[in-house]
């Protein structure tokens, strides 16, 4: 049996008038190619629905059974449809974004603003969570995009460079000539848990110095670590770029002889998955320079 969806809206629009010349002008076709779908419906499921009389026709047991279903799935055809629509269209719609808590308030925070501004029928979402975590619920498609405090290594990812960023570490104390990293090793150092992507970063390259650092705390939030270097309770290391208030106010950066090389913060999207259009919208606005 190959019935088309086309028919079946044919038939039901015939089957709502009882006349296939009024159901031809609604649906801007020839009588004729209404006969025509009718009839060759009607030889596929091999039963007559329809009586054609001089003026008109009306639904034969079967028709009248065919029609109460069709009626009902060409609704639910039609709402899908509609929605699908408001989706491209922006009308109406979900994004998910996945990020952790200094990305969102340093970076994502103002383009959800302003995503908000051009599309206030789109619910945005975010989910707070470290850039281990996001890449799983990328992988199994709980999130459309997550930010990430790259390098990553995944290759069912895309990942696209977005921010760059500098390691530092910071203190109450003025230095004004450069130092070796082996002034870290004379003081209390505190850095964020060891899970996490940024500490992971730093700690690589400080063993490409020779240098095991041991913190005097682990701590899991960046503003933390820049409250706690302002209590002068140790050297932090955070990111430049979040730490701009501090910086111009309580803590001064510690210039080291060769800084800890740059990275980024990027967003990554599943390739397999094809983005709705609120996602790229999104992109869009990052991209926007």
């Amino acid at each position: 049996m190959a019935i088309k969806l086309e028919q079946y809206k044919i038939f039901n629009e015939c089957a709502a008038t009882l006349s296939f010349s009024t159901a031809a002008k609604n649906l801007y076709i020839s009588q004729s190619a209404v006969s025509q779908t009718i009839t060759a419906l009607e030889k596929e499921l091999d039963t007559q629905l329809f009586i054609r009389l001089a003026r008109g026709v009306v639904l034969t047991n079967e028709g009248r059974i065919l029609y109460d279903q069709i009626a009902q799935a060409l609704t639910i055809i039609t709402d899908v449809e509609t929605q699908i629509t408001n989706f491209k269209d922006l009308k109406e719609g979900i994004l998910t974004i996945g990020a952790g808590d200094t990305i969102c308030i340093h970076f994502v925070k103002d383009y959800i603003v302003r995503f908000k501004e051009l599309y206030p029928n789109i619910k945005v979402n975010v989910v707070n969570r470290t850039t281990t975590e996001l890449i799983e619920l990328l992988k199994s498609g709980q999130i459309d995009l997550g930010f990430l405090n790259l390098p990553v290594k995944e290759e069912s990812l895309t990942i696209v460079n977005c921010l760059k960023i500098h390691d530092i570490f910071v203190t109450t104390r003025k230095i004004t000539k450069p130092v070796d990293y082996d002034h870290l090793l004379e003081n209390q150092v505190l850095m964020l848990e060891p899970n996490s992507n940024s500490r992971v970063y730093v700690d690589n390259f400080l063993a490409t110095k020779s240098i095991l650092l041991k913190p005097t705390m682990e701590l899991g939030a960046h503003e933390v670590l820049l409250e706690f270097a302002k209590a002068n309770l140790g050297i932090s290391c955070v990111i430049r770029e979040f730490s701009k208030a501090y910086l111009s106010d309580s803590l001064y950066e510690i210039p080291f002889k060769q800084s800890i090389p740059s990275r980024y913060i990027g967003y990554g999207y599943l390739k397999r998955r094809t983005l709705p259009m609120a996602a790229l919208k999104f992109i869009e606005l990052i991209s926007v320079k």
